[in-house]
């Protein structure tokens, strides 16, 4: 295992556990407007007036953020089972050829996913229009914490591939 495949590996930890976060948290889409409405991909949570919070499950459930967390999780399950498979790399050097291509496609799912998502901005409940908040409404942390794990991921293939080193 060379310097190049840890570095891999340890990127694709980090974004494992920055979409993990992502999804742990209903903070994709925020507002502070009449009090805080923090919105996720199956959760919403409201605070109104300094009452306590109430989170539900919207019925029914957006078919774009249900696609989108299908997404975020298989790519969640890839990612994880290229870290098994790099760790295995260490012994057979074989099994590095699959961990990549399993980035890749955990890469493919995390763009999937950042392309689906803003078609669900126009709910009643943000009044928004496909790709495009309006002013009142802004992207939360779930949904930073989501676009960090795909520039990881992408940066972690990069690494992975060794596209980075010139093959002379």
């Amino acid at each position: 295992m060379d310097k190049l495949s840890i570095i891999s590996g340890a990127l694709f930890f980090a974004a494992d556990l920055f979409a993990v976060a992502s999804l742990a948290m209903p903070n994709w889409i925020v507002s502070d407007i009449g009090g805080t409405t923090h919105i996720g991909l199956l959760q919403t949570c409201l605070t109104i007036y300094g009452r306590s919070k109430i989170c539900f499950s919207p019925e029914p459930v957006r078919g774009e953020w249900l696609l989108t967390f299908i997404c975020i999780v298989f790519g969640i399950v890839c990612i994880n089972v290229t870290l098994i498979l790099l760790a295995v790399s260490y012994w057979r050097y074989r099994v590095m050829r699959f961990a990549r291509w399993l980035g890749f496609v955990a890469m493919i799912l995390f763009c999937l996913a950042a392309v689906i998502f803003p078609v669900g901005f126009d709910m009643d409940q943000i009044g928004g229009e496909a790709y495009q908040l309006p002013p009142n409404f802004q992207v939360g942390i779930s949904y930073i914490f989501f676009v960090l794990a795909l520039w990881i991921t992408v940066i972690s293939e990069l690494f992975a591939g060794k596209v980075c080193l010139p093959h002379f």
